[in-house]
């Protein structure tokens, strides 16, 4: 608060989509082709291609089980409220561990994004040792009660196995994966993520932090 005005940051963490962009080895990268131009045409149009796990997105039970809910169908509070930023770019080993996050005395119905190398070493090229959820960690999340989980790459299991993290996940938080965290001071923000309503296994999504 200054003199009456309240001052807020805006910090865009979603990836922009682009056709050179980074995706998980043996997803379809983005296209978008011009279709309409000016002059010719009165105005510019594109078609564009790509797959549901694109970029920043939201992952949904449909993804792993035919006939459960899609991205559509998830929680609308699930996308906005108070989260906490934890900055675990500290842990070595490339695995995020339960002791990792006791520390921050997590609770039900909170918003969690985490931090990690991720972040620093970025999306130029896809990284074949990501930082990754262990089970013991993926347990504590859930049993914790949080309703929402943003992480800071394009999955959040290790690369091969460890597929029950992922479905635990899934099952029990809204999952935001390809955040770019980069630059996001740990502490306490307003999160606004909002996927495409897209009846689908996924969806691109936007993610806002607002910090006062």
């Amino acid at each position: 608060m200054n003199g009456g005005i309240i001052l807020r940051q805006f910090f865009d963490v979603s990836l922009p989509i682009m056709e050179e962009m980074v995706v998980y080895p043996g997803k379809p990268g983005p296209s978008i082709q011009r279709y309409a131009s000016v002059p010719r045409d009165k105005v510019n149009e594109s078609l564009l291609t790509m797959g549901s796990h694109t970029g920043t997105h939201v992952e949904s039970r449909l993804h792993l089980r035919n006939g459960r809910g899609g991205a559509a169908d998830l929680p609308l509070d699930h996308f906005y409220g108070k989260c906490r930023v934890f900055d675990l770019t500290h842990v070595e080993g490339g695995e995020i561990h339960r002791q990792n996050l006791e520390e921050f005395q997590i609770g039900p119905e909170e918003i969690v994004l985490l931090k990690t190398r991720n972040s620093a070493l970025g999306y130029v090229k896809f990284l074949e040792n990501y930082v990754h959820l262990k089970m013991d960690a993926a347990e504590y999340l859930v049993n914790a009660g949080i309703k929402t989980l943003g992480f800071d790459y394009l999955s959040i299991k290790k690369p091969e196995g460890d597929e029950e993290v992922r479905e635990l996940l899934i099952n029990n938080t809204t999952l935001f994966l390809g955040l770019n965290l980069a630059g996001i001071p740990e502490g306490e923000y307003t999160f606004l993520g909002l996927p495409l309503r897209i009846d689908a296994d996924g969806a691109p999504a936007r993610v806002i932090l607002v910090r006062e």
